[in-house]
């Protein structure tokens, strides 16, 4: 008797392209103070200890805002902000100390937990932190002196690749020391920024309490551009101190200095980040240095990739069958979509030089994304080939899409409309219906 799969099932083998392209790869996790005091706190550092245990090398850097403030107004002192940065004095300094350490061996612990009942039973995670980040001092502006908050100095990029390499978690938090032997407060959004660019990190990773990046009217933006997170920046008019406000400054410098991808989640949401980087789709709001989905010419490394897409088409009788062998010699002739790392649709054009036409065929586009016009934006980037190549028209052969066709502007034909060629290969058994489209 066949069981039906269960969504488990459909979740692993959807998440397993995700677990390779992951694997061995840096990313940098901020966790803000927000969050750590979030009930789903415990839920959501059992999730990074899961990524740790796929082989991602985690940089977690912490911020400690809140309970800065909070022991601020404890002891009755108050610090005033310049330019959206905390003047910290002498004293202020030593209440960021007590509560940045505080946070340190809390989110120690909770990585160290080995109990039955959690993601980390039966493993070991070594937590490294040290004097891995050197900070100097902000200085004078605008005549505003700002004490012992500072700015990185120098990263010791090395050292934390050496703990990496070991997969050990490394983890940072706002207070940095000097050459001097002082201590400075430094803002987590900085840290978590540089530590991107020095180390060449894949990913940033922040939380707020949305699920992403949302606009005026409550959409979320799934992705966006350095340029497009700009001008949001300016529209939404965030308060200067707003998570997400932060986040964005940081990862349009993260992504324009060559960080692929930084991501913003809700912690609110349980398995936020699990959905976000082992689904088709995502949950939150990626900001891209280029879009995560691209149209470009195939090459043999695609092979595989879209074996897997066509060959569930083929079963179906939908797309003629076509051997691995047939594939790789076809393969230059190609278009493919490619969104992290997957192809989600492709298709080919076989040219007829002779009777300047062209052969759309082998299209395919994945079932999670054949809401998005994909299959239009493949015949566009094909018809544009097929132009610079002298051909005024593009025939296809198709037995269960041909109204997806009409609506493209194709019109059916008869087989002696074909290039001679294709006639003497028209299987009449198949009984494909013909439409052609003027390029």
């Amino acid at each position: 008797m066949r069981l039906r799969s269960t969504a488990l099932v459909k979740g692993f083998r959807q998440s397993t392209p995700y677990l390779n392209a992951h694997r061995d790869k840096t990313f940098i996790i901020i966790l803000d103070g927000e969050l750590t005091s979030d009930s789903n706190f415990s839920r959501i550092i059992n999730d990074i200890s899961i990524l740790n245990s796929l082989g991602i090398r985690l940089v977690l850097v912490y911020g400690a805002r809140p309970q800065i403030n909070q022991n601020l107004v404890r002891h009755n002192h108050e610090t005033p902000y310049h330019r959206g940065i905390r003047v910290t004095d002498s004293y202020a300094l030593e209440l960021a100390k007590q509560a940045a350490g505080q946070l340190q061996l809390d989110i120690t612990a909770r990585l160290s937990m080995g109990l039955n009942n959690t993601s980390t039973a039966g493993s070991q995670i070594n937590v490294i932190s040290g004097n891995f980040i050197i900070a100097q001092p902000l200085g004078i502006s605008d005549g505003v002196d700002f004490c012992h908050s500072g700015r990185i100095r120098r990263i010791d990029i090395e050292g934390i690749n050496r703990q990496l390499e070991q997969q050990a978690i490394v983890l940072l938090g706002p207070i940095a020391s000097s050459v001097t032997g002082e201590c400075f407060n430094l803002t987590s959004e900085e840290i978590a920024t540089q530590l991107a660019i020095k180390l060449k990190a894949d990913k940033i990773i922040g939380f707020c309490a949305e699920q992403g990046v949302l606009d005026h009217e409550k959409q979320l933006h799934s992705e966006l551009l350095p340029h497009e997170a700009e001008q949001l920046l300016f529209q939404l008019n965030q308060a200067e101190y707003s998570t997400t406000s932060r986040f964005l400054r940081g990862a349009i410098a993260a992504c324009r200095a060559g960080v692929p991808r930084c991501h913003l989640l809700s912690y609110k949401i349980d398995g936020a980040i699990i959905q976000e980087l082992f689904s088709y789709e995502g949950i939150g709001t990626q900001v891209v240095m280029e879009s995560a989905e691209q149209v470009r010419a195939a090459n043999i490394n695609d092979v595989g990739g879209i074996l897997s897409l066509i060959q569930p088409l083929e079963q179906q009788g939908i797309l003629v069958r076509r051997s691995r062998e047939q594939l790789e010699q076809e393969i230059p002739k190609f278009t493919i979509i490619e969104k992290d790392g997957l192809i989600i649709g492709c298709a080919t054009l076989h040219y007829f030089h002779d009777e300047k036409m062209a052969e759309m065929a082998c299209v395919a586009v994945h079932p999670d994304y054949r809401d998005a016009d994909r299959g239009v934006i493949l015949l566009e980037r094909l018809r544009q080939q097929a132009k610079s190549q002298g051909v005024h028209k593009i025939f296809v052969l198709t037995t269960q899409t041909i109204h997806w066709f009409r609506e493209q502007g194709f019109q059916e034909i008869n087989v002696e409309q074909l290039p001679a060629q294709k006639q003497q290969m028209y299987n009449y058994q198949r009984r494909s219906k013909l439409l052609a489209l003027a390029v």
